[in-house]
């Protein structure tokens, strides 16, 4: 009995060391995100980083990627555009569908930003070994497969 409550207790602490990881590290990205002209919400940038990876797409892709309400990324892009971070285009096809691609100011904004986050994420890192962070990276991989597992 002891051995599965012992189990249970470092679990438990293997989850909050790694929320209090993630919410240091959000901070220190939001931190970022605050501090441009722009002044990005979380939201905002992951829109940023959407439409960098996949030009041209439309709000539906957008919708269908995160999940998130229709309307609510109607006025986060509205909000994109207003700040000329994002460009739009009627499809050449289909005149009645949005292309959205970053704007020239969306890609300087969006690359400064992702350099920020490559330097959080070094910072995280920093004095540990190649081989501590593939240790580190399988098994939080194994964390994963197994709750990923456990959704069948």
């Amino acid at each position: 009995m002891s051995n599965k409550v012992n189990k249970v207790n470092q679990s438990e602490q293997v989850f909050d060391a790694i929320h209090s990881v993630m919410h240091l590290y959000r901070a220190r990205q939001l931190r970022g995100l605050r501090d441009t002209p722009h002044e990005l919400t979380h939201m905002e940038y992951k829109a940023l980083g959407f439409f960098a990876r996949h030009p041209g797409a439309t709000q539906g892709d957008l919708v269908a990627h995160s999940g998130r309400d229709k309307a609510q990324l109607a006025r986060l892009l509205k909000g994109l555009r207003d700040k000329q971070l994002l460009d739009a285009a009627a499809d050449q096809a289909d005149r009645r569908i949005t292309r959205l691609t970053l704007s020239a100011e969306g890609a300087r904004v969006f690359g400064s930003l992702n350099a920020l986050g490559t330097q959080v994420s070094g910072l995280a890192v920093a004095g540990m070994s190649a081989q501590q962070l593939e240790q580190l990276q399988a098994l939080l991989q194994q964390i994963r497969d197994n709750l990923e597992a456990d959704e069948m």
